[in-house]
């Protein structure tokens, strides 16, 4: 069977609660347009699963770097 996955949308607070990064971080992940979200009015739905991807470094930043690279990591 072909069974959709539906993704784990969090707030930036939910997101931040998994102690992965802080809630400015992410904040400023969204503002640079380096994190995809959806937006409902002015709050943002982060996909975890893709944030997961971006910090392992298996999805690039905007202008090819990768997010471990960009940040002294």
């Amino acid at each position: 069977m072909n069974e959709k996955r539906v993704p784990t949308m969090l707030t930036v607070r939910q997101t931040a609660k998994t102690g992965i990064l802080p809630e400015h971080a992410i904040r400023l992940l969204l503002k640079d347009g380096q994190l995809p979200a959806i937006y409902v009015g002015k709050k943002a739905f982060i996909n975890f699963e893709k944030l997961l991807e971006l910090l392992d470094g298996s999805t690039k930043l905007k202008g090819g770097e990768d997010y471990a690279n960009s940040n002294g990591m």
